[in-house]
């Protein structure tokens, strides 16, 4: 389990185009003391277990004063001591590691740091304002993993200016670094935000969720296949995110990962019903009990696409493995 303290947009020096961590995460930080009464917070109701890890989110870490970055360690260790955790991970920007930061991170004992990648184009990075170059990622990653560190990216889909292009120079770049693992996020126009601005004036229009969802699919097939875990996919549900006005367009679903695995489940189906040819068929379609729904897709929506062409009739059985069988019939 993942216990988050927040740091809401402590470190930053400034403001991407699309963040507003303060609706995102439904939190303010306003130094060490209200880190103290986070702790607190979650000191009486997380159970004490080794398997937990506590991370510093909502901010770029690394970027605060040596100083306040040792305060807050320093501040964790006790509950670290009393077993409500043992690993440490934090998130922060690519253009804050350091030497002096990674030498910090390693006395404290941090395991992992996040490093919000969103994009490695050029282009792409220019117009979120983020601030620093595609460059400046592969140098952190590379001093983090000769430091020890497991390495996640945080990659963004629906960004501005995105293309198939841009979004294959980020795979590459980040299949070649070889990160511990990735979360992928849609893009959202969040209130309070620049990129709301642009919104409003007609500058900037997100992708549709179907659209999202097959961007998403391409970056999880890409990476799993390089052997990168992805550990999530879509942002948070929580009441702070999804209260009236804070989204104000943009591809947002509380399930987005189910959706994103349920079109690969279409894909992987559809080749084979491509491969089967012409003709009328029963087609059943035997999974474990846990991977059923994700194959019929929410509300059918799977089952609906593949009988849509009417020669096709879909049934869906529980088994110990994946298999699907395709059996002639007589369509009346």
């Amino acid at each position: 389990m993942i216990i988050p303290l927040f740091v809401s947009f402590k470190g930053c020096p400034h403001r991407c185009l699309f963040c507003n961590q303060r609706i995102i995460n439904g939190n303010a930080y306003h130094g060490v003391e209200d880190a103290k009464n986070q702790l607190r917070t979650l000191a009486s109701w997380v159970r004490k277990d080794p398997s937990n890890e506590l991370a510093f989110y909502g901010g770029s870490f690394t970027a605060l004063p040596l100083a306040e970055q040792e305060a807050l360690l320093e501040l964790v260790m006790n509950y670290r001591k009393a077993g409500y955790f043992t690993d440490l991970r934090l998130s922060t920007r690519p253009d804050a590691i350091s030497p002096a930061n990674i030498s910090l991170l390693s006395a404290y004992g941090v395991r992992t740091v996040e490093l919000g990648v969103q994009s490695l184009d050029e282009a792409t990075l220019a117009l979120l304002e983020r601030g620093h170059d595609a460059r400046c990622v592969y140098e952190a990653t590379e001093q983090l993993h000769a430091a020890g560190f497991a390495v996640i990216h945080q990659l963004m889909v629906n960004l501005p200016g995105e293309t198939d292009e841009t979004l294959k120079t980020t795979l590459r770049g980040v299949t070649a670094m070889h990160p511990e693992g990735c979360r992928i996020y849609p893009l959202l126009v969040i209130e309070g935000t620049k990129l709301a601005d642009l919104y409003r004036k007609g500058c900037f229009t997100p992708l549709d969720l179907c659209e999202t969802v097959r961007r998403c699919a391409y970056l999880y097939e890409g990476l799993t296949a390089a052997g990168i875990p992805v550990i999530r996919m879509g942002l948070q549900p929580d009441e702070d995110l999804r209260a009236p006005g804070r989204i104000l367009a943009g591809p947002f679903h509380p399930s987005f990962g189910e959706l994103v695995h349920s079109y690969l489940w279409q894909k992987k189906i559809d080749a084979l019903i491509a491969e089967q040819g012409s003709g009328n068929y029963n087609m059943v379609i035997t999974v474990p009990d846990r991977l059923s729904s994700i194959v019929r897709g929410q509300h059918r929506s799977n089952i609906r696409h593949w009988e849509a062409s009417g020669r096709i009739k879909v049934q869906v059985e529980a088994g110990c493995q994946f298999e699907v069988t395709f059996h002639d019939q007589k369509m009346v």
